[in-house]
């Protein structure tokens, strides 16, 4: 098993070395050829150790920091929820080099974009594979540095080098809180294996399992994006497109998942602490999907909807569910890569327009996009019978039977997220391939404008206008998408209900998260039956909205500013002015204040006068060396009269 683990993480990181140091002497071939071939590669080995995969392995592979009794070696531990993770980045990951290859084709910076790309596929498998919790926090900053890089890869843009740093600031918020557990865990149990941390949850009061796992929250509330912490993620999509599908699919999202997974065992003792994870998740869910209702913009319905999806994933963490939370995962892994690089086809080939108010008729001009999107968002949707149907009601399931008032209204909560979602998903649908090409009255950068139209420094005016030739896509974007559509409808064969057959998943997982509670037969059915209803009631009123004359009316309606609601959720439940005038306003002035009146006006005012003191008082004892006898007789007999007065003070005081 250890040459396998070892290559699953070496062929990226050897990727990314070859072509940062070396790339821009190799024709570009050759770059995308290693770049691609060494993500394959680490997908062949993952495979290989899936094959052959019988019990948990630990494999030492060498000493990394060893300082008195602190000892965190490069080890790595595969056990089947590392395993099943390690198989779907690397293989949802080698999609997206792909694509990347046709995407990136024009761009001259490709060699940093892959470099990096490769390099943000190491740090993630890293984090994944890490046995100690020093070795997983460096793949936790590995893919923050990845992501803040690749977000604002055309830094060039203001608006994209902006939307970088709020990304790397923001998650640097819960990085800390996730360094301060991993400190507080070592001086309390002396060790940071994550194994043997898992095992000691009950030897520490229940006061302390709880401030720790609030702790992981806040970590994960930074990387998966959550209440409050999730500002930076739809600005993300200032990145190439195939950056927004590896963020939200396959890495950096995910992580903050996968770290409270991982630490149940540790953090589940504490009902507290599993009850503020699954507020955070529920209320997340909610408001992504809300905020998601009111986008314009094609990647920014997509952010908040990962936004959503991820909630749900943590709400089933919250609710003990790691096999429902990680069954969400992977198919959301799928469905969410196919909708990113579906909306990239999209995006190129109407001239890099981003507004789905002025798109329109894409299903019959390109039918090879259509079908895949349209599988991606039944999945997103959660379509009866889809992979994103049989996640997410699992999650819902678990929610359910964990019973009380507070699981309960999570329940209504997630239900009612079900429905929004469903709404959002059509309503993108209709809007973007149903109807004729539109080019509506309004200047691009509008009300909800376009957050990366000029990524590429393509001139955009005058918009798509209709009847223009659509940009001929690269096949092998499309030839991506099949793959990726087919396991996101299929994917529920892994993790299907008890009554409905066997559960591979549920096996799989089982040594991990302890023997599967399954709902009732019978009230499985009726929790199925209410999501199902959701979705139709979704489906239904997106067609009434959107569907026929009626988008023409919301068309007409989105040229006029947005106000009340409509602006409320479009501008994200005004969060970002919210933090600017709580956090950011006060602080600038701050700065300002330290800077002008205490920095300049304080510190360098009073050396600078002082200075000036010493230099007049200097250039007034000059005025004694005048050269004339005289003064100098004169100054030493006041030298010797005020002598002579300190004697006499002294002698008669």
């Amino acid at each position: 098993m250890k040459p396998y683990l070892t290559l699953i993480l070496l062929l990226p990181l050897l990727g990314a070395t070859i072509n940062s140091l070396v790339g821009r002497l190799l024709p570009r071939r050759v770059v995308e050829t290693i770049a691609c071939g060494t993500v394959w590669g680490s997908f062949a080995a993952a495979a290989g150790a899936f094959a052959l995969y019988r019990t948990p392995v630990t494999v030492e592979l060498a000493s990394w920091l060893s300082v008195f009794d602190f000892k965190a070696p490069l080890t790595l531990y595969l056990d089947p929820l590392s395993l099943s993770l390690t198989v779907m980045i690397t293989f949802v990951c080698g999609l997206i080099h792909l694509y990347s290859v046709a995407y990136m084709a024009d761009d001259p910076g490709y060699v940093r974009f892959f470099a990096l790309l490769n390099l943000f596929v190491c740090a993630m498998l890293v984090l994944v594979l890490a046995e100690n919790l020093p070795l997983l926090y460096l793949g936790w900053e590995g893919v923050g540095f990845c992501s803040y890089a690749l977000i604002g890869f055309w830094y060039k843009d203001t608006k994209n080098a902006d939307a970088g740093r709020k990304a790397f600031i923001t998650t640097r918020i819960g990085d800390t809180a996730l360094g301060i557990a991993i400190i507080w865990l070592f001086q309390l149990f002396g060790t940071v294996s994550i194994t043997e941390l898992n095992t000691m949850g009950f030897l520490i009061p229940a006061g302390v399992v709880t401030t720790l796992g609030i702790l992981f929250l806040i970590g994960a509330m930074g990387k998966s994006a959550q209440v409050p912490l999730m500002v930076w993620l739809p600005d993300a999509m200032a990145g190439p497109t195939p950056v927004s599908a590896l963020i939200h699919a396959a890495t950096m999202v995910t992580a903050g998942v996968y770290l409270l997974a991982r630490m149940l065992p540790f953090i589940g003792g504490s009902a507290t602490a599993l009850a503020a994870i699954a507020i955070t998740g529920g209320v997340t869910a909610f408001f992504g999907a809300s905020c998601a209702l009111a986008q314009r913009d094609l990647k920014r319905v997509l952010a908040y909807s990962t936004i959503s999806q991820i909630g749900y994933m943590i709400l089933g963490v919250g609710a003990g569910a790691v096999t429902a939370a990680t069954f969400h995962l992977l198919i959301h892994a799928f469905f969410k890569a196919l909708l990113f690089l579906g909306a990239g086809c999209i995006i190129t080939a109407l001239h890099h327009e981003q507004d789905i108010f002025r798109m329109g008729g894409v299903r019959r001009s390109m039918p090879g996009t259509f079908w895949p999107f349209l599988a991606g968002t039944f999945c997103l949707a959660g379509v009866p019978l889809t992979g994103g149907f049989f996640s997410k009601d699992s999650i819902l399931a678990a929610v359910w039977e964990r019973g009380g008032a507070l699981y309960g209204g999570l329940y209504l909560l997630g239900l009612a997220t079900a429905y929004i979602t469903a709404l959002y998903s059509f309503r993108l649908l209709y809007l973007v391939f149903a109807g004729e090409p539109h080019t509506p009255p309004f200047e691009k950068g509008g009300p909800g404008g376009i957050s990366d139209a000029a990524h590429k420094q393509i001139p955009l005016d005058p918009p798509f206008p209709k009847g223009e030739a659509l940009f001929q896509l690269p096949r092998l974007m499309e030839l991506t998408l099949l793959p990726l559509a087919l396991l996101g409808l299929g994917g529920g064969l892994l993790n299907l209900p008890e009554f409905l057959g066997h559960s591979v998943l549920t096996d799989l997982l089982a040594p991990v998260t302890g023997p599967p509670h399954h709902a009732k037969a019978g009230t499985e059915l009726l929790l199925q039956g209410a999501a199902t209803i959701a979705c139709l009631a979704g489906f239904l009123v997106a067609r009434t909205r959107y569907a026929g004359a009626a988008r023409q009316t919301r068309i007409s309606e989105a040229e006029q500013e947005p106000t009340g609601l409509t602006a409320f959720l479009l501008y994200g439940w005004y969060v970002d002015r919210l933090y600017r005038t709580l956090i950011i306003r006060p602080y600038e002035r701050l700065a300002g204040i330290l800077w002008q009146t205490v920095d300049e006006g304080i510190i360098d005012d009073s050396l600078d006068r002082f200075a000036d003191l010493l230099g007049r008082t200097g250039q007034w004892l000059g005025r004694w060396t005048s050269g004339r006898v005289s003064v100098y007789l004169l100054s030493l007999a006041a030298g010797a009269a005020l002598v002579m007065g300190y004697l006499v003070w002294v002698l008669f005081r």
